[in-house]
């Protein structure tokens, strides 16, 4: 399919002014194709010629201002439109588009629970071409009027308030202007809860299946929702700009969430079938709170070119942590941001595939090439250098250029230059430079301390490694005088603000030098931080005894990034990890830690001759901390060490108990979720078969049932299992979406080197026919769940730097293999220096 350019679409936008869409779908026709007939409105500016696009199954009729056009003249996804006049134009198209099973377009879900089918759109980039005829760019909005027919018993949802007008027919009211990809309808025979709030219909829905789990967080979602939508108002001088705000948590969904304006969807794991952390439930207020930013900005303000999606993204990501701290009991939300978020995109910006936040244009020519900028980089370091904007700017001065921003651009379109302009306008800092040294910059600087004692006087001198100013807080700690059983606990002596580079200034200070000094306390900045000799010797003994929990995430990406880095033996981590969790409160901390202990550190960073020490390691420390929640007082961390024991188990007996008995001794019982777990790792350590896979799904014959039996087979050791998921992953394409991320989770496992090893070498060959068949989200699973990561050694990274010479690899499969290559290099290199 042809892809959009940059310079098209400019031609494009100057050409075109495009009035309405009025588009009406059939979804009665059968489970693989439905109608849409789309009349579109535009005037042309002068006299020329252009295309529309879309993809459909057949292209039946096509007609301009009322003269039939030959449908075979559609090349690909393009129909053109030559000898246009100057003036108004309407433009009529019938054609059948197919379902996808991929979550792109109009995917269709059939519910294995109880036979029933929901639809939805996820019509980003380029996919509202696999649901209607349009002119797809961001920068010609238009207004939506949409009709759809549905099986009797559906509903429909979509962009405004629905109507059921009989026999199926449901009208969507008319919307105001939007971009093309954030039109949506979904329907099917939702469970919904609805309510109003400050003058609007505000609803909730999910399959029917889940009608107990959302019945039961409905107030929780709600409440979140009522709490962020009031909190923008007062921030945001600009209302919130819809008719309706419903949220459909959605089957199959490739995303987080989508900011559809009206009818945000959501990926519906978010309703829980199963126990979750708080920290679990923190993440859905997130983007319950991140999705709403974009109603504002994204929707009400859209970009006008993909260059600038981290205005999008990173605007929202910044958003939505702030304002669910502010709003929301979930008050702790930058810990979670710090440990778990932000090391996305450091990795990220470590990488070949770097880019600056804000892109020069000319690196983003195309949408095919905008795709892959949906990383850590448009989110998490985005984020991160809108907080320390806000830090060096000041809350009142950001929050009055956002609103001029919004003043200037609603229901129209916005550049990074706009945005600039606009920050600047509230301000008499130099808004520009800020730009030019954060956004337009690629890497992670680093900040090192030099303290030096003399004549009761201490002294800080922070080394630079990068190019950005920071203004950050520099924390220094004492040890507590009252002495107790374990890490020592310590105070915080003084916290205060330093502009860094320092200009070759010393910040002196009287007394003695603190046990601890911290750079970047607080976590407003971005950057690698180190820490001094006598630091990190207080870390090493009493990290757990630092008061402040977004202190210790800032002390443990440190370690993380010292790892990653090379400056620090990963068991030196799991050693600091053993010391100190016992005695963590905070729970963020203790999964993010956990998760980096289990994946990446006994996954691949130790040989396989170290990695039954360091499982060792982690099931002497969940043990720990399952005794330490003995009293109920902490389920959260009880699971997070529950999730984390299976997950390190070396022998089958604990864990088979646990699933024959149906509970761990002491809580919690265990539902769906820890059942497939344990499961799963009684299929790596071939301690299950078939049989009892199959006796768990009859069990359970959900989706996620489905998954986590795919996963389970696909995890068996043994030649047969292992030819069997290959077959599901690479030759069979009936693998919806999610089915193929849960075979391919299960295929690769440390445990299971010798045995899969023939298969190292056919995966980037096969990986690039499968990814050209099935398109961008399925090339994108096979990157992301299908790779060998656990093959470390350099005969798989020479196969995988071979594969990319391959001219055959779609721009989705090229990305991921190359951050998958360089982390297979990275961990080679941990290897070697440990």
């Amino acid at each position: 399919m042809s892809v959009l350019t940059r310079d098209e679409a400019q031609t494009r936008a100057q050409f075109l002014d495009v009035h309405r869409y009025t588009i009406d779908l059939d979804l009665t026709g059968g489970e693989e194709t439905f109608d849409s007939r789309t009349v579109i409105q535009f005037t042309a500016a002068a006299a020329g010629d252009t295309f529309v696009e879309l993809k459909p199954a057949t292209l039946r009729s096509i007609s301009l201002d009322g003269q039939p056009l030959d449908p075979a003249d559609l090349t690909e996804n393009r129909f053109p439109l030559t000898a246009l006049t100057a003036g108004t134009h309407e433009l009529r198209i019938d054609a059948a588009m197919r379902y996808s099973r991929t979550g792109e377009g109009m995917h269709r879900f059939t519910d294995p629970t109880d036979g029933e089918t929901y639809v939805y759109t996820q019509l980003f980039m380029e996919d509202v071409q696999r649901v209607f005829a349009a002119f797809d760019q961001p920068d010609l909005k238009s207004v939506f009027e949409l009709t759809v027919t549905a099986p009797e018993g559906w509903t429909v949802l979509g962009n405004g308030i629905a109507e059921h007008r009989g026999d199926g027919r449901w009208t969507l009211a008319a919307t105001p202007l939007i971009s093309t990809y954030l039109v949506a309808v979904a329907a099917g025979p939702w469970h919904s809860v609805t309510t109003e709030h400050a003058g609007l219909p505000f609803g909730i829905h999910c399959r029917r299946s889940l009608a107990p789990y959302l019945d039961s967080d409905a107030d929780e979602i709600l409440d979140i929702t009522r709490a962020c939508f009031d909190r923008f108002h007062e921030k945001f001088d600009e209302p919130y700009p819809f008719d309706s705000y419903d949220q459909a948590f959605v089957p199959e969904f490739n995303a987080g969430a989508m900011e559809n304006p009206g009818l945000v969807t959501f990926r519906d794991e978010f309703i829980y079938r199963s126990a979750v952390t708080d920290t679990e439930r923190q993440t859905r207020g997130m983007v319950i709170a991140h999705e709403m930013a974009h109603m504002w900005f994204g929707d009400l303000v859209t970009l006008a070119w993909w260059d600038d999606i981290w205005l999008n993204e990173s605007f929202a990501e910044y958003m939505g942590y702030q304002t669910l701290a502010e709003a929301t009991r979930f008050t702790d939300t930058w810990v979670d941001f710090g440990v778990a978020r932000k090391g996305w995109g450091y990795d990220a910006d470590q990488r070949p595939s770097t880019h600056p936040v804000a892109p020069d244009p000319a690196a983003v020519p195309d949408t095919a090439s905008a795709m892959l900028n949906f990383d850590g980089i448009s989110y998490a370091k985005g984020a991160s250098a809108l907080r320390q904007l806000v830090a060096w700017l000041g809350e009142k001065d950001f929050l009055a250029g956002i609103n001029t921003h919004f003043a200037r651009h609603k229901f129209a379109n916005a550049t990074l230059a706009d945005f600039i302009d606009n920050l600047a306008s509230a301000t008499d800092r130099d808004v520009h430079a800020w730009a030019d040294a954060w956004l337009r910059t690629t890497g992670v600087d680093t900040l090192t301390p030099r303290v030096e004692e003399s004549d009761g006087t201490w002294s800080l001198t922070v080394d630079h490694d990068g190019t950005r100013p920071h203004r950050i807080a520099v924390g220094a700690y004492d040890h507590a005088p009252d002495a107790h059983p374990g890490p020592d606990r310590l105070v915080l002596r003084d916290r205060f603000e330093i502009d860094v580079p320092q200009n070759d200034t010393v910040k002196a200070l009287s007394g003695r030098r603190p046990a601890l000094v911290v750079l970047n306390d607080g976590d407003l900045s971005y950057a690698k931080i180190r820490l001094d000799t006598k630091s990190w010797d207080t870390v090493v003994r009493d990290l757990s005894g630092i008061p402040d929990p977004l202190t210790r995430a800032v002390v443990w990406n440190t370690a993380r990034d010292m790892v990653r880095d090379g400056e620090l033996a990963p068991t030196t981590y799991l050693e600091a990890a053993r010391a100190h969790l016992p005695h963590e409160t905070d729970l963020a901390l203790a999964q993010g830690v956990l998760a980096f202990a289990d994946t990446q550190i006994a996954g691949r960073y130790l040989a396989p001759d170290d990695r039954p020490a360091a499982l060792a390691t982690l099931t002497a420390l969940c043990r720990d901390l399952i005794r330490r929640t003995e009293d109920g007082h902490n389920p959260g961390l009880r699971l997070v060490a529950v999730r984390h024991l299976i997950n390190a188990a070396t022998q089958p007996d604990t864990i088979q108990d646990w699933l024959t008995n149906g509970t761990v001794p002491g809580g919690p019982e265990l539902d769906p979720e820890l059942r497939w777990r344990i499961l799963t790792r009684l299929a790596v350590l071939g301690a299950t078969d078939e049989t009892a896979i199959a006796a768990e799904l009859e069990q359970d014959p959900s989706a996620t049932g489905q998954e986590g039996a795919a996963r389970c087979r696909a995890a068996l050791p043994t030649p047969e299992a292992k030819a069997t998921a290959w077959h599901a992953l690479f030759n069979d394409d009936s693998l919806s979406n999610y089915l193929f991320t849960a075979t391919a989770q299960g295929f690769w496992q440390p445990e299971q080197t010798g045995l899969v090893q023939d298969y190292v070498p056919r995966y980037y060959p096969e990986a690039t026919r499968l990814a050209a068949r099935r398109g961008p989200a399925i090339a994108e699973a096979a990157g992301r769940y299908a790779f060998p990561a656990y093959a470390v050694d350099t005969d798989s990274l020479h196969l995988g730097e071979q594969a990319l010479n391959d001219t055959d690899l779609i721009p989705a499969l090229r990305r991921k293999l190359i951050d998958q290559i360089d982390d297979l290099r990275r961990a080679l290199a941990v290897r070697d220096t440990h």
